[in-house]
């Protein structure tokens, strides 16, 4: 076969080749363009390269009718006749060395997969025949990000990830951070749902800036307030244990010196002891001025306490119970009882809270395997990571933010692996987003996210990068440690049941059928209203489910989901305090 083209010069890992006369290839071959492999071949390997740009500008002979630059990305070595690629170069090519497009078969050997870790997430764009695989074990030890811009086919490739880690580590466990709510059908039955209905996250396991964001609303606390909360949490914490470790009816004072623990160690408490504790230093106070601080701060945490959106946190807030253990196992899926995925529905929660409970949930999954040396690997994955962890300090809750970058630092030492997926890179922490080391990335248009990016990518194949603004829908640049090489790639069909959708189908076109109504007025006004009282709500999705599916639980007793809104369920919250 005629050569397609000759080596004309090298610098480091880039080279510049000569494209020779059309007459002289197959027609086939003529249509050499930016994002085709091809291959060098140097005296003991072949150089596998990505051509970057083609010109035919300047020409300096009549044999070439372009000139293209390549980038050279590793070389295949044939060995014990068994041919194998490996990143990186180690003999450079030579003036004169003959390049040709690279064969299928030689994309077959760079992408042959290595082991039984790997998993199929779709084909080459250059070579549909040809299978894109990935290393589970690169792609999760050393976190993974997914990045695009909305309507590119993000979302069903985050379900298309996470549902083929599933098949290869079914011991694996999975924390998925859902804030739309899209991801409640993707997993069938492996996955348990969490929603503010179910879940259970006693408030006694946040720690003081978290309880301090829940009480102020997400805004910044008041001193005189603070000074009063962290004087007192510790106290109703001494007053919880030393009343659990007694037998006696009458309780000794504490001395607050000698509690020995802090506001932020998890230990139960009750809210009446709190509030008690916070009443009674009122008590001795003469300065009327000085008592109105006391005062607000009560009234504070009573508010919070009797909100009904806030249940998940204050259900049982004065008998206690320390149910921590019950908590971790039914939120990270230990034991996983068939279903070792998580799926958290952000969307039901009240927005002043939200960061206050991924701050929690990072933190506990962080904890969790450093205390148990990573006996137990989890992936936590989150969506719409920039929210949480900005690269603007000044948005967003500082806590979540050290919570998701202690995992991106220190997590794959303990088994905790971190998955981002975000449509704005570029508002993400920079140094968070510099830990994952395999990117997917979709297409992005915005200048900035584009710039983080090249930043970010160390391959030598950061020229690829000039693609992503022109992906198409499921269009994928892979690179980093979980890719054999930067590989541009179309991301698997999804099946209809494993699609990504919200709770609502929503549709742009109004229906001239659906009767909009006073009466569908009135029926939304019902569910609006429901979810800040304690009434049943009608026509809600909670409802339609049959007692025996939310029964079938049976390994957290304690945790079960609840049919929907019990109308007794805050009556314990209403009483007053004696």
């Amino acid at each position: 076969m005629t050569s397609f083209g000759r080596v004309i010069s090298v610098r480091g890992s880039l080279a510049r080749v000569g494209l020779l006369a059309a007459s002289q290839m197959p027609v086939s071959e003529i249509r050499a363009t930016v994002g085709r492999f091809v291959s060098i071949r140097c005296a003991s390997s072949v150089i596998v390269a990505m051509i970057t740009e083609v010109s035919c500008e300047n020409l300096s002979s009549s044999d070439y009718i372009a000139i293209a630059s390549v980038d050279l990305l590793g070389e295949i070595h044939n060995a014990a006749d068994k041919a194998k690629f490996q990143r990186g170069v180690t003999n450079y090519p030579t003036i004169g060395d003959s390049v040709d497009l690279i064969t299928s078969q030689e994309l077959r050997t760079i992408y042959a997969p290595t082991g039984s870790d790997q998993i199929n997430v779709g084909f080459l764009q250059q070579d549909r025949s040809v299978v894109a695989y990935v290393d589970v074990e690169e792609m999760l030890s050393k976190h993974f990000a997914v990045l695009g811009s909305t309507g590119v086919g993000k979302s069903t490739g985050v379900s298309l990830l996470l549902n083929e880690i599933l098949k290869s580590r079914p011991n694996l466990r999975i924390f998925l951070l859902d804030v739309h709510n899209e991801y409640g059908r993707c997993f069938g039955d492996r996955a348990l749902v969490l929603n503010p209905r179910n879940l259970k996250l006693p408030f006694w396991l946040f720690n003081f800036e978290e309880i301090v964001d829940v009480l102020f609303g997400g805004r910044a606390g008041v001193p005189e307030e603070l000074d009063v909360l962290a004087e007192v949490i510790p106290m109703a914490k001494g007053i919880y244990t030393q009343y659990q470790n007694t037998d006696r009816l009458g309780l000794k004072r504490i001395d607050p010196k000698q509690v020995g623990f802090t506001v932020d160690t998890p230990v139960p408490y009750r809210l009446v002891d709190l509030i008690s504790l916070i009443d009674e230093r009122m008590g001795k106070l003469e300065n009327r001025s000085s008592r109105i601080i006391y005062h607000k701060l009560i009234s504070r945490i009573e508010a919070v306490r009797n909100d009904p959106r806030y249940a998940f946190m204050f259900d049982n807030a004065n008998v206690g119970g320390d149910t921590m253990a019950e908590v971790i196992s039914h939120l990270f899926r230990l034991p996983a009882n068939g279903k070792p995925m998580t799926v958290m529905q952000l969307a039901g929660f009240p927005a002043e809270v939200i960061d206050s409970v991924v701050s929690v949930l990072c933190r506990m999954a962080f904890d969790f395997g450093l205390w148990s040396d990573g006996v137990s690997p989890m992936l936590f994955v989150c969506e719409e990571a920039h929210r949480y962890a900005s690269a603007d300090r000044n948005v967003g809750f500082g806590p979540t933010r050290k919570a998701v970058s202690r995992i991106a630092k220190e997590g794959r030492k303990y088994g905790v692996y971190l998955g981002l997926i975000t449509q704005r890179p570029a508002e993400l922490d920079a140094t968070i987003i510099s830990q994952c080391n395999t990117l997917f990335t979709m297409r992005l248009a915005n200048e900035r996210d584009q710039a983080l990016l090249r930043a970010a990518v160390s391959d030598a194949a950061a020229n690829l990068l000039s693609f992503v603004p022109s992906l198409g829908t499921r269009e994928v640049l892979a690179f980093g440690e979980g890719v054999a090489l930067p590989t541009r790639l179309r991301f698997k069909e999804v099946p209809p049941h494993q699609l990504p959708r919200g709770e609502a189908t929503i549709s742009s076109v109004p229906s001239v059928t659906s009767g909009h109504d006073m009466h569908f007025v009135g029926a939304v006004l019902e569910r609006w209203r429901g979810a800040t009282s304690q009434r049943d709500v009608p026509n809600d999705p909670v409802f339609s489910q049959p007692p025996a599916k939310t029964l079938a639980t049976a390994e957290a007793p304690m945790l079960q989901p609840s049919m929907g809104l019990d109308p007794d369920r805050f009556s314990l919250l209403k009483k007053p305090l004696r």
